[in-house]
């Protein structure tokens, strides 16, 4: 068995030497990744913005909900995707189950509570802060949500990074319904499990510097983005 050093110098030459397997599995970590968190954006940021705007009965319980959404157990999403997905299932005719299609299914249905909750909080802040100027202005909801969805960009852009960070982190849907295939459907989090197991700990190694790098640089451009917003409030 490779010792700790060993197996990081290995890892980072495969990291350095570009090798085809491993950019492999990032790029369709990427691609699964980035896919699901614009479909949550495009489906999560109409919701919270509307529930951040609207007052009815029961919006109390809808928050709750919402907010524990937020924690739904991967697992658990994995297993009611694949039951929809799978041949027997109500979505079975789409083929997708063991595709990067599912992957982005499931991943969709985990982010978008996030993107839900964290919008609306944000956007109920600028409402409540715009209230008035939107009533003088005799504004529709709808136009007053693409009011605060616009001014409210930057700070939107950090809802969607953290999206997707929970994303690109992601392994126990995926690997229910991708099946964690060579070549097809394996993501970094998958085969860093998969290498783990098999004791490939170079692969492993470098797939979880990688998922490092990616999980700084995430944290980094939120927070630039939180500095932009703060700068642009005060301007």
């Amino acid at each position: 068995m490779q010792s700790i050093g060993e197996a990081f110098h290995l890892a980072l030459s495969l990291v350095l030497s570009g090798e085809a397997d491993l950019y492999e599995i990032v790029g369709l970590s990427l691609q699964v990744s980035l896919s699901a968190t614009l479909l949550a954006c495009a489906l999560g940021l109409p919701i919270g913005a509307l529930i951040a705007v609207s007052r009815f009965r029961g919006r109390g319980l809808v928050l709750i909900v919402m907010n524990a959404l937020m924690g739904l157990p991967p697992v658990v999403v994995g297993l009611l995707v694949y039951l929809y997905l799978s041949r027997s299932g109500p979505l079975g005719f789409l083929g997708l189950l063991y595709t990067p299609g599912a992957m982005i299914f499931a991943q969709t249905i985990l982010i978008v509570p996030i993107v839900a909750a964290l919008s609306r909080q944000v956007l109920e802040d600028l409402h409540a802060e715009y209230a008035e100027q939107f009533r003088s202005l005799c504004l529709t909801r709808w136009q007053s949500i693409g009011a605060l969805l616009w001014d409210g960009r930057y700070a939107l852009l950090t809802v969607g990074l953290a999206g997707f960070g929970r994303a690109v982190a992601e392994v126990g849907a995926v690997i229910i319904v991708g099946g964690n295939i060579d070549h097809l459907t394996r993501v970094m989090t998958t085969a860093i499990a998969l290498e783990t197991s098999k004791g490939d700990l170079p692969l492993a190694l470098a797939l979880g510097i990688i998922l490092l790098v990616l999980a700084l640089g995430v944290n980094a451009g939120v927070q630039s983005l939180r500095m932009t917003a703060a700068r642009q409030a005060h301007v």
